[in-house]
């Protein structure tokens, strides 16, 4: 299993994230493609970053919306979403480019990925954007129940997909992440490192509610935004090279 993590969101004079604490750690970089978060020096440095330590590296879109983050919905067009996803992962590809490595896969960012998830004809608009793409990319998107469904969509498009599960999050029995806003939808420490070894042993999650979920899992999200992250990622490493091994 994978290990992916959002990098490259820092900005300017604002710094987010700890990105050469997390990337000895990883094996997949999300990087930010400008609009939600990043800019060109931080895209270019991310991307000597992952090079360095030998990490596969990913566009990771947003919607238009720096203040917000990325995590406030947009209403766009068809053509105006296809439009902003091919802008941004050109920037990742572009600049890759320039330092010798090549892009491998998108992974949407904050609400689009959740509308990507629980709107069909967005996602239809992302697969069909990403299978578009004049380089051979792999679209990243949540395991959930409906993977089959997932899989045939893009199936007929002849794009690949990567399923992944998160770590330090909760989940509903239709296999959507119970929101932020609920009580435990985060995961302490110990109860992450329990989901991981649970992920690990037979690709399966426990809900709140004790139902347990089975879905194939290729690659698992963590978070290092902050120093307590940072820590658990190199505990969440060190459970999968147990297992490796």
């Amino acid at each position: 299993m994978k290990l992916n993590c959002d990098l490259g969101e820092s900005f300017g004079s604002w710094t987010m994230g700890h990105d050469e604490a997390v990337m000895p750690f990883i094996d997949q970089a999300n990087i930010a493609c400008g609009f939600h978060a990043g800019d060109p020096v931080v895209l270019a440095r991310t991307l000597a970053l992952a090079k360095e330590h030998n990490v596969m590296i990913g566009a990771h879109p947003g919607y238009p919306d720096l203040n917000g983050f990325g995590r406030r919905s947009m209403k766009l067009s068809e053509n105006e979403l296809r439009q902003l996803l091919h802008y941004q992962i050109s920037a990742v590809a572009g600049m890759a480019k320039v330092q010798g490595q090549t892009l491998k896969y998108v992974k949407p960012h904050g609400a689009l990925y959740n509308d990507m998830m629980n709107d069909r004809a967005i996602r239809q608009t992302i697969m069909q954007a990403v299978a578009d793409y004049p380089l051979p990319l792999t679209l990243m998107l949540q395991a959930t129940t409906d993977f089959q469904k997932h899989k045939g969509e893009a199936h007929s498009r002849n794009l690949s997909l990567w399923f992944e599960a998160f770590a330090d999050r909760a989940y509903q029995p239709d296999g959507q992440l119970v929101p932020r806003s609920e009580r435990f939808a985060v995961h302490s420490s110990e109860t992450m490192l329990a989901q991981v070894d649970q992920l690990l042993a037979d690709n399966s999650v426990t809900c709140l509610n004790g139902t347990i979920l089975s879905f194939p899992v290729d690659t698992l999200c963590v978070h290092g935004d902050n120093e307590i992250g940072v820590k658990q990622i190199q505990k969440i490493r060190d459970r999968i090279h147990a297992t490796d091994h």
